[in-house]
């Protein structure tokens, strides 16, 4: 049975441990859930994959049937910075709600699981699947020393995926994809007095936005998701007032929809610089493709299934920024992400989660993981 005030207790005390990222090291948190799921008997393992960075890994067997199931929150925080009115790192009480940093994204997410983990093992419950929990470093910065490495180099192999990181029970079944690039134009540099003299490459890139921001093309509809957009992140160039700019640089972030293909983004980007100008290089820092699970799938109906027991009903929603779930298609593992957090308070100043959105949300945890995909 999940004791609400061991969850209230042990999310406090994962508040308390710091773990920003940056400048990340999830060594002491790491620790502190190790030795938590160690003294329940379970088989832990701590996986780091650069000094300090750690993964926290625990296993439970299961009755046999439908393969493995990861569930997985993350051990890393934002940072605080310096607005805050409550203790950042106190773990405060006040009414139903827990005030600290990582509170809803994500160590109440973690405290849940930790909590579900204490329930089964007490009570005796065996789960239907094979549980594998994995509490990872560096979501914050890119997943680069945890879950990517994790799957990767296949240290955990599960055949389905819940990802702990979302908030109000809602289910994500889709999310959009991303582009980061920067493009580099060049031009000719003149005396600003003689603008015809020269080629400005800072007009030539305003010239290149526009036409990107003004297109109309058609695209797949997602009722989860809103259109595609693209972002001008930063924009440098030129050197002085009265020197015409012989080179700019700027930065796009293109998020777009399952159906779309990053190559035809890119294809199409090239296509409309060419019309400006012929002297560019397109730098691509990171893409991670569009990822959509249908609701009738056995991960997606368990899970809805869990938390109509616990007398709540789950909205199916998507996201428009890139999760973690994004990195399981590639390994061929149905994942959704879903989680117990506190609307608006991720990376807020102030960030709280409400108790009673923890109690329920380890109830509907423990359901889950008990019953499996064969409830």
């Amino acid at each position: 049975m999940i004791n609400k005030k061991r969850l209230i207790g042990l999310t406090q005390k994962l508040i308390r441990i710091n773990s920003e990222n940056p400048p990340g090291d999830e060594k002491k948190i790491g620790n502190f859930v190790r030795g938590y799921l160690s003294d329940l008997g379970l088989k832990t393992r701590m996986v780091e994959f650069k000094k300090g960075r750690s993964n926290v890994l625990a296993f439970l067997k299961g009755r046999g049937g439908r393969g493995s199931l990861l569930f997985t929150p993350h051990l890393d925080t934002v940072c605080a910075g310096k607005s805050w009115k409550h203790d950042s790192f106190a773990g405060e009480v006040i009414g139903d709600k827990i005030y600290g940093l990582g509170a809803t994204d994500c160590k109440g997410n973690l405290a849940c699981a930790m909590e579900a983990l204490s329930s089964l093992v007490e009570d005796k419950k065996t789960p239907q699947q094979d549980l594998i929990f994995a509490a990872t470093a560096d979501e914050e910065c890119g997943s680069n020393l945890g879950l990517i490495p994790l799957l990767d180099k296949g240290v955990i192999k599960p055949d389905y995926a819940l990802v702990l990181d979302s908030d109000e029970f809602d289910i994500i079944v889709t999310q959009k994809g991303m582009i980061h690039l920067k493009v580099k134009i060049q031009g000719k540099r003149s005396h600003g007095a003689y603008p015809w003299r020269g080629e400005n490459a800072i007009e030539c890139a305003v010239n290149i936005i526009k036409e990107l921001k003004g297109q109309k093309g058609a695209y797949p509809r997602n009722k989860y998701l809103r259109p595609p957009t693209i972002n001008v992140g930063t924009i440098r160039g030129g050197d002085k007032v009265n020197i015409v700019a012989d080179w700019c640089e700027f930065e796009l972030d293109f998020r777009f929809l399952p159906g779309q293909k990053a190559e035809k983004i890119l294809q199409n980007l090239k296509k409309v610089i060419k019309k400006y100008t012929n002297k560019f290089v397109i730098e691509v820092n990171d893409i991670q493709e569009p990822y959509y699970i249908p609701e009738s799938h056995v991960l997606v109906r368990a899970l809805k299934k869990a938390m109509l027991s616990c007398n709540i009903k789950s909205r199916m929603k998507g996201s428009e920024g890139a999760t973690v779930i994004t990195f399981f298609q590639h390994k061929n593992i149905p994942a959704v992400s879903a989680g117990f957090g506190s609307a608006g308070c991720a990376h807020a100043s102030d960030e709280y989660v409400l108790i009673s959105n923890l109690y329920k949300g380890a109830r509907v945890l423990e359901e889950f993981l008990w019953k499996g995909l064969n409830s």
